[in-house]
C-alpha cells in the first residue's frame, strides 16, 4: 500500500491531469510500483525504466561512455542525464531519476555514505536536483527516498 505522501500526490496528479514516469536505479522499481499501488494511477502512470547496472544506464538511456567512471553511478551528474534521456522517449508531464547508495559497496565514501540519494526531477518549465542523505535499512531509505519525491511533486504542482 502506497505511503499517505504518495497517495497525495498521485491524487494531486489525477486532479490536475498529469502523468509522470521514472528512471531508477537505486529504487529499482520500487518507486513505480508504488505509484502503481494508488486508486485511479492508470490515469497518471506511464511507466518507468529499471537502469541498475551501468551498462544499462548507458545503452539504453544512453549515459555518454565516461561519464559513469568520471562522476560514479550514483551522481548527481548520472541522475540528471537519467532522468534528461528517459523524458525524451516518454511523453509524460514529470520524469523522476533516482540513483543513490542503499547498501554498503558502488561509490561509497565518507563524502557520500550509503543512504546517499540523489533525484532528478523534470517539469514542463523547471528541474529540481536535489541530494539527500537517509538512514535505515535498504528498503528504509528507498521507501524515505520515495516520500520525498511525492514531496518535491506535490510542492511544485
Amino acid at each position: 500500500m502506497a505511503s499517505e505522501k504518495v497517495t497525495a500526490c498521485c491524487q494531486a496528479l489525477i486532479e490536475k491531469n498529469m502523468t509522470i514516469s521514472f528512471a531508477e536505479s537505486a529504487s529499482a522499481g520500487k518507486m513505480c510500483y508504488e505509484f502503481s499501488t494508488v486508486v485511479n494511477s492508470g490515469k497518471i502512470l506511464i511507466g518507468g525504466i529499471v537502469c541498475y547496472h551501468s551498462s544499462m544506464k548507458e545503452d539504453l538511456l544512453h549515459i555518454p561512455w565516461g561519464t559513469i567512471e568520471h562522476y560514479s553511478a550514483e551522481s548527481a551528474e548520472v541522475t540528471k542525464l537519467m532522468a534528461q534521456n528517459f523524458c525524451r522517449y516518454i511523453n509524460s508531464d514529470i520524469c523522476v531519476g533516482l540513483t543513490g547508495l542503499t547498501t554498503p559497496g558502488g561509490s561509497e565514501s565518507d563524502s557520500k555514505p550509503v543512504g546517499t540519494i540523489f533525484i532528478h526531477i523534470i517539469f514542463a518549465e523547471k528541474e529540481i536536483a536535489k541530494r539527500f542523505e537517509f538512514k535505515g535499512t535498504p528498503e528504509g531509505i528507498i521507501n524515505q527516498a520515495i516520500d520525498v519525491v511525492a514531496d518535491l511533486i506535490l510542492k511544485e504542482i
